[in-house]
């Protein structure tokens, strides 16, 4: 009957790290998301310049400027998913090793800091990767509002 007991506990400890996952899973929506932004302007863009619709060299170096732009933000955006599915499957390795912890005869807790520690690390190599993806579209971004149209 301890077992039971033991499993209850481990249950209610694993409560934290599955609401992690639905965090994780709502960021890569999020980032899936950006992701088929980004490939559709790439689309308009190469269709574009395929079609020759740049008159002069200076709009076709605008287009060839912002493709290569693309193609650094689609892979900021991909290595991001790519980290955020690392965090994820750490998470559950996490839950997996805690449920395994009640029946095996050894202490793991080393093992279940360590897992989670790794998670934090893919998280956070996640989302500075999706920040630095923000940085560019802002920054190189073209925009047509003017901080004085913003104050009007």
């Amino acid at each position: 009957m301890e077992h039971v007991a033991d499993i209850t506990r481990i249950i209610q400890l694993a409560v934290a790290p599955v609401f992690l996952l639905t965090a994780i899973g709502t960021i890569l929506s999020a980032l899936n998301n950006r992701l088929g932004r980004i490939v559709d302007r790439r689309r308009v863009v190469q269709e574009r310049v395929r079609r020759g619709d740049t008159r002069d060299a200076e709009g076709l170096k605008e287009d060839a400027y912002e493709l290569e732009l693309l193609g650094r933000r689609i892979g900021l955006i991909y290595h991001s998913i790519v980290m955020a599915i690392v965090c994820a499957l750490f998470i559950c390795l996490l839950v997996a090793s805690a449920f395994v912890g009640v029946f095996v005869a050894f202490d793991i807790a080393r093992l279940i800091g360590t897992l989670f520690i790794l998670a934090m690390f893919a998280m956070i190599a996640c989302l500075w990767l999706l920040l630095r993806e923000v940085f560019i579209a802002v920054k190189v971004g073209r925009h047509d509002i003017l901080v004085k149209d913003i104050l009007r």
